[in-house]
Order: structure tokens, then C-alpha cells, then sequence
């Protein structure tokens, strides 16, 4: 497989990574949001937001430190790539 082919796959890695996590949470709490109003038949959208968006800067704040070690980890990969691309050619 090439480096653009393997870059793009990792990049795909990454972004699975980051962008999991955070959407699965945001799920679960937009679920059990749905259920409570549901059931309390209050249809408010403050209700469905304000939730998300704690939960959401909760978890950035809890997941950071993994979500920059991903990323500086892949960028230093990828860079090293291009010097080696830069080497070869």
C-alpha cells in the first residue's frame, strides 16, 4: 500500500478514535433525555440541549490529554512519512 493510502487510512483511524467516543456518549444521553421526556410528556429543548453540551465539555475535558496524544502521535508519524517520502525521491 502507498504513504497516501496509508495516511488516509490512518487519518480515518484517528478521526474513529476522537470522534467515537464523544458521539456514543452524546447518544446515550440524547436516549435517556428522549425516555425522561417521554415520559414526563415536557417537550422542552433546553431540556435536550443543556444536558449535551455539560456531558460534551465533561468529556473533552476528562478525554483531552488521550485525544492530543493521538493526534501529536499521528502527526509525528505522518511527518516522519514525508521526510522519508523526501529522502527516497
Amino acid at each position: 500500500m502507498n504513504e497516501t493510502a496509508t495516511a488516509a487510512r490512518e487519518a480515518l483511524w484517528i478521526s474513529l478514535q476522537i470522534g467515537g467516543p464523544l458521539l456514543l456518549l452524546l447518544l446515550a444521553v440524547g436516549l435517556v433525555i428522549a425516555v425522561l421526556q417521554a415520559l414526563t410528556q415536557m417537550n422542552e429543548a433546553t431540556l435536550a440541549f443543556l444536558p449535551k453540551v455539560v456531558v460534551l465539555a465533561g468529556a473533552l475535558l476528562l478525554l483531552g490529554p488521550f485525544f492530543v496524544g493521538v493526534l501529536r502521535g499521528y502527526a509525528g508519524d505522518l511527518f516522519q512519512a514525508v521526510i522519508d517520502v523526501g529522502l527516497k525521491g
